[in-house]
C-alpha cells in the first residue's frame, strides 16, 4: 500500500450469503469461530509453565437469520432433516467493500440446518417477522 494511502476497515453490514451458489438475503449472520483446543502437559522438573497439547479444532455453528417471506424452502430443508433426509449443501459467507466487491469470502461445507426458529409475534408493534436458522458444518476455509 502506497504511503498516506488509508486502509479504511470493512463495514459489517456488507454481506452476502450463498447456499449452493444461489445468493440469499439475510439480515445478519454469525458464528464465524474457529478454536483450538489445547490440553497441560507438565514436564517433570518444569514447574514455570505448562506445555499447550493441540487437541483439535471446534467450529461455533452459524447462525443465519432473515425476514420471513413466502420462500420457505429453508424450512422444508430443516423439515427433511427432522425427517431424516439430511441433505448437505454449501454455504458461503461473503463480505463486501463499499462499493459491492467481494473482498472475504469464508466457505463452509458439508452444511444442513439444525435448528429452526420462528418470528416473536406481538400484536403491537410493527416489527418484522424473522425466522432464524442454525447450521452445522465441517469447518471453513477463507478464499
Amino acid at each position: 500500500m502506497p504511503t498516506g494511502q488509508r486502509n479504511d476497515p470493512y463495514m459489517s453490514y456488507r454481506f452476502a450469503i450463498e447456499i449452493n451458489g444461489i445468493i440469499k438475503g439475510f439480515a445478519e449472520a454469525s458464528g464465524l469461530q474457529a478454536e483450538v483446543q489445547t490440553e497441560d502437559f507438565r514436564e517433570g522438573g518444569l514447574n514455570e509453565f505448562p506445555h499447550k497439547i493441540i487437541k483439535g479444532s471446534t467450529y461455533q455453528n452459524i447462525t443465519l437469520k432473515r425476514g420471513l417471506t413466502n420462500g420457505d424452502e429453508l424450512w422444508r430443508w430443516h423439515r427433511d432433516v427432522i425427517r431424516g433426509k439430511v441433505e448437505r449443501k454449501n454455504l458461503s459467507i461473503v463480505l463486501l467493500d463499499h462499493q459491492g466487491n467481494e473482498t472475504w469470502r469464508w466457505n463452509f461445507e458439508q452444511v444442513f440446518p439444525t435448528k429452526w426458529t420462528g418470528p416473536d409475534l406481538k400484536a403491537e408493534g410493527s416489527n418484522i417477522a424473522f425466522e432464524t436458522l442454525e447450521f452445522v458444518h465441517h469447518g471453513f476455509e477463507k478464499v
